[in-house]
This record gives C-alpha cells, structure tokens and sequence, in this order.
C-alpha cells in the first residue's frame, strides 16, 4: 500500500506541475511557432529556423538527443496573424504536448501569444521578435527572451553615436511595438547626453514613399548649428534608407543612420560607406568555437554565411538544451527555476537570462560601414564589441512578484 501511495504522489506531483512523466522512450517535443507566409519578414524565420536545428545539431553532437530522449521539432505558422498565432500556439501546447515553444519573429505578433503560454503554464522562448514590451508587464513568468530588446539596439546605437549636446535626430521608424519601443529606448539612452531629438516620424511597415516623412525631417534638422543625424529604426521592406539617401540629405549637412540588418538589406548600406551603427551580429565579428562551427557549416551548407537571425535561432536552442540537461525533472517550474540567471555559450559568446525579466543579456557590436566591390553588400567592419554590461537595460517585469 505504501508503494502504491508513492507511485500515486509522484504521478500526482508532475500532473500538478503541468508536465507528465517522460519515460525513456518519450520525445522531447519544442513547437517552432514562427511566421512562415504571408509578410516580407519570412526571411528571417527561415533563418531563425534553420539556427535552431543548428544548434540542437551542435549541442546534441550531431545525436538530435538530450538525455537518452528524441528531439521531435513540430513546426508551425502563424501567417503574421496575431490570431492565428494564438491558435497554433494552444495547437502546440494542448494538442501536440509540446514541452517548450519557440517564436515568434514579429513582436506584434507575438505579443499575442503571451497570454497563450501563461495559460497553458509552459514556456514560450522568444527567439525573433525584439519589442521591450515582450518581457515587459504584460509578460509573464513563462515568457523567455534570448533575442535582443529594443532598449539594446538603441543603448548601443547610442553609444555608436557618441552624443553630446551638439547632435540632433531626427527618427523614422515602423507604426507598430517594434518601433515605437525602438524610438522610446533611442529617447532613454540618449537622456542626460545633451543630444536632442527634433522630429520623430512613424509610418506603416508596408510604407514604399517616405518623401513626406523625409522632408519634416529634413526641415526640424537643416537649420540646426551641430551635427545633424536621420536616425531610421525599420525592418523588413520599403528601403526607407535608399530612398532619403536619394533626397540628398547631405546638402544640408544631415547623416544617416541605422542599426544592422541582413545580409540582402545590407547591400543598400554600400550608399552610407563610412556610417556608423550598432548590430547584433555579423558572422566575421564574434571570434568563438561556436561561431566558426556555424560559419563553416552554413558555408558548407547553403553556399553562404550564417545570418542576422541565424544566429538567433541558435542561441535559443542552446539555451534549451543547456535547461534540459541542467535538471532532472523537466516539468515547468524545475525547468524555469533552471533557466533564471543561467548563463551558456552561443556564436555571440555568452548570454545570460536576466531572473527578473527573463531577458537575455548579450553583447553588441559598434560598426562602422566598408565598401568592397567583391563582396554583395555592405560590411559592418567591427569597431568594437560593445559587452552588457555597458548598456543600461530596463527591467520589464518582476517575475518574483
């Protein structure tokens, strides 16, 4: 009778932490709920895709097993669809049992999967979408982040900008959470600089004429007496940056600026040679055993060089992998508890779970732009790697409240 209550309060005891017993023949199963058609942004959740597989390739050794257990990927699309998003999200966790889920790259849509993780009580790993208000007080203690925020994008672009009291920006960026949290952490690191913003513009994501947007710009700048920079924070289409370069910002004295991006779009930055910026990755700047394996296999691969989101993916199936072997009992809480302030290694070096927001922590890197006419686009050639702790970063929540 005693052994019976046991075994009852052991079965008891995963039910109520939200997992069952694995055995040893059951799957590790991670959903990838990415956006995979439907938007211009299905390049980069094919990147972060392919880095995930990557990564388990790398971390498992080629074995795709974690502890004796199958990796079983279940991959799904959201169509760029904060509904559909949250439909596949509970697909994934209810009817699959996926024991973790991985997305998603836009941060509009993946705001609304949130509430789904928080409801189902398993963990959601943002590996794409870059919003501050993504672990921020609408999040939740499930919600985990290895791809950078906002407020580090702009910290170091900052940074890359050297303000003092004789710059002024003017801003352009995309009418949804990606942007307007891009301008406000842009609007905090700049606070006590002495730099002044004049003009910040917003514009739909689908936008191609940026003439009108451009001239307020040009017009709160022109007649400034210091240094005058266009600040663009934009992703996916429209080249917002070809197009006010073509305006000919330059006969009143005004730069451009922007941070990275990938490897197609940098091809437009062979007009800004010279401009200066922060990125989150290039695949020639980290100088690790984890990078070279990633740009050597990728080259080997697909003709090609790992990307922006590449890289991305990667860092969030190392992270999985490191949680997972870092605890026995693989139920939610365990694997959370395993995660909060866990520091592992990926092809940027070394990133860190914040415990109170869950955001990873990572380095940044200041560039500075390199034309060369054998190569396809522009390179970010590396000024200097600009370390976490040197970036002011906003807790988003508490997650011991």
């Amino acid at each position: 009778m005693k052994r019976l209550l046991s075994v009852f309060a052991v079965a008891t005891a995963f039910t109520l932490a939200g997992q069952p017993a694995f055995s040893q023949e059951d799957p590790v199963k991670i959903a990838l709920v990415h956006g995979l058609s439907g938007s211009t942004y299905e390049v980069y959740s094919k990147q972060l895709q392919t880095g995930f597989k990557m990564g388990l390739e790398y971390a498992t050794d080629g074995t795709m097993k974690v502890k004796g257990h199958d990796i079983e990927i279940i991959e799904k699309d959201t169509q760029f669809k904060p509904d559909v998003a949250r439909a596949v999200l509970a697909e994934a966790y209810g009817d699959d049992d996926a024991l973790i889920a991985v997305g998603g790259t836009s941060s509009g849509v993946t705001k609304a999967m949130l509430p789904i993780a928080e409801e189902y009580e398993k963990i959601l790993l943002i590996d794409g979408a870059v919003a501050d208000s993504l672990t921020g007080p609408d999040s939740n203690r499930y919600v985990f982040k290895t791809s950078r925020n906002s407020s580090m994008d702009m910290e170091a672009q900052a940074l890359a900008l050297k303000p003092d009291d004789k710059l002024y920006v003017a801003t352009l960026a995309q009418d949804y959470a990606f942007g307007k949290d891009g301008i406000a952490a842009f609007k905090k690191a700049l606070e006590g600089t002495g730099a002044t913003i004049v003009d910040e513009e917003y514009a739909p994501a689908d936008t191609t004429d940026f003439t009108a947007a451009a001239e307020r710009m040009f017009d709160a700048l022109k007649d400034k007496d210091g240094r005058k920079v266009i600040l663009i924070y934009w992703a996916g289409g429209g080249d917002p940056m070809g197009k006010i370069k073509g305006m000919e910002p330059e006969r009143y004295g005004i730069e451009i600026s922007t941070g990275g991006n990938i490897l197609p779009a940098l091809a437009a930055y062979k007009q800004v040679p010279g401009m200066e910026g922060a990125i989150y990755y290039y695949y020639e700047n980290p100088k690790n055993e984890i990078n070279d394996w990633l740009v050597a296999e990728h080259e080997k691969r697909f003709g090609s060089p790992p990307d922006f989101f590449t890289t991305a993916g990667m860092a969030a199936s190392l992270a999985i992998v490191k949680a997972l072997e870092s605890t026995d009992d693989w139920s939610t809480d365990s694997l959370i508890a395993a995660m909060e302030g866990m520091t592992w290694d990926t092809p940027k070096g070394a990133m860190t779970f914040r415990p109170e927001d869950h955001q990873a922590l990572q380095s940044m890197y200041h560039f500075k732009i390199k034309v060369d006419d054998n190569v396809d686009w522009a390179i970010p050639e590396l000024v200097r790697e600009i370390k976490p702790e040197e970036m002011d970063i906003p807790i988003g929540r508490n997650n011991q409240e």
